[in-house]
């Protein structure tokens, strides 16, 4: 059985949405950029948007003894985020990329 590769499918996704994922943005970016809006606009939990993203969640305990999966906050956090990006397609909020611009 052959198992996808998240980066390679997310890539993928970019590329049919028409990004160039090789001169406008990367998956590990979009990633990114996805990590800093939802946690500090939004103020999502990091814990839980890496679980969210797939991401391996370090732990002082180890994940042999944390099998917090989020749930109920990941349902929110996608709620959030598809209300945010209606918001931004509908133009009805702007994100300032420099407050002290004039």
């Amino acid at each position: 059985m052959i198992q996808s590769n998240p980066a390679t499918s997310s890539q993928r996704t970019l590329q049919r949405l028409g990004y160039n994922t090789k001169t406008e943005i990367t998956s590990p970016g979009f990633r990114a950029m996805v990590r800093t809006i939802l946690h500090e606009v939004h103020g999502m939990q990091p814990e839980a948007i890496e679980h969210q993203l797939a991401h391996k969640v370090p732990d002082a305990l180890g994940s042999a003894y944390n099998r917090t999966k989020f749930l109920l906050t990941r349902k929110a956090m996608i709620r959030e985020w598809a209300n945010y990006l209606n918001k931004l397609k509908v133009g009805t909020e702007v994100i300032p990329l420099n407050e002290h611009a004039a």
